[in-house]
């Protein structure tokens, strides 16, 4: 297992595998590289994701374990059906991602520092015109306010969750419920929570191994891509409605705990051919 971190190069799109990634911080991979269309495509179709802070290099993450959903087991709360049935505000997907991901950033930013940096922002926004990352808007139909949402990058049979928001209660919870209808009716089979809390578990996510997860998206990633935009199908919010019934989810942008050391990052070494 390697002791070090592997540096991307900038020019080249190759990850190390999966094993490779540290114990402590549990599941960081790799840093470096860059956040083009074709290098965050590649990470998630891989099994990683960026997250990193203003003031440290691009860092490349596969934790283990990882939390997922199944686009058919979302729980949905008692209280959180009643407010589905008398909600009336109105849902979108991909009318305004560059808002939701700003907010997104916006509501971090608020609490302990953001880790959706401007160049984050800029970096899904190209991914959203490529027609991979996309995002649920809840509106307000009196004022048309964004009240919440969230946005994530599909890839295959895989939505991968990136982050939410809500400025009004249980708005980000409702955007994923009607997400979570919309993937089943396309055939999504997995949603990717990155890491474990007990907001997920409440809403039925679960945790798999690393190797378990990296299995699975090596045989969903390779499925035909729904690129965007997105909409939502005419009748699902009446079928919805009429079955009340349902379940999956997407995590509320938890991110790994633990940063890396100055020291750390300052001995990541040149990922080389024959580690692939």
């Amino acid at each position: 297992k390697r002791m070090s971190l592997c540096w991307i190069d900038e020019d080249k799109l190759e990850f190390p595998p999966l094993s490779e990634a540290l114990l402590e911080p549990n599941g960081l991979l790799a840093v470096g590289g860059d956040l083009s269309v074709d290098r965050l495509l590649k990470a998630y179709s891989s099994g990683i994701f960026p997250w990193y802070s203003e003031e440290q290099p691009i860092l490349w993450w596969s934790p283990d374990p990882r939390m997922v959903l199944r686009p058919d087991t979302l729980k949905i709360s008692r209280s959180l059906r009643k407010q589905l049935r008398r909600s009336n505000w109105r849902l979108s997907l991909d009318e305004d991602f560059s808002q939701v991901i700003f907010c997104c950033a916006g509501q971090r930013d608020d609490h302990t520092g953001t880790w959706i940096t401007e160049e984050m922002q800029e970096a899904y926004c190209d991914l959203h015109e490529a027609g991979f990352a996309h995002s649920v808007e809840v509106w307000d139909e009196q004022d048309g306010s964004l009240l919440g949402g969230l946005y994530g990058v599909a890839i295959g049979g895989v939505f991968f969750g990136e982050s939410m928001f809500s400025k009004a209660d249980n708005a980000s919870k409702i955007a994923l419920v009607y997400l979570m209808q919309q993937l089943k009716r396309w055939g999504f089979k997995l949603v990717d929570c990155q890491v474990s809390s007990d907001h997920l578990v409440s809403l039925g996510a679960f945790e798999i191994s690393r190797s378990n997860f990296g299995e699975e998206i090596e045989a969903l990633a390779v499925l035909e891509n729904f690129k965007g935009p997105w909409s939502f199908d005419d009748d699902l919010k009446f079928e919805f409605m009429s079955e009340l019934l349902i379940e999956p989810s997407i995590k509320p942008s938890i991110k790994p705990s633990t940063e890396p050391s100055a020291e750390l990052l300052a001995k990541a070494q040149p990922l080389e051919k024959d580690s692939q």
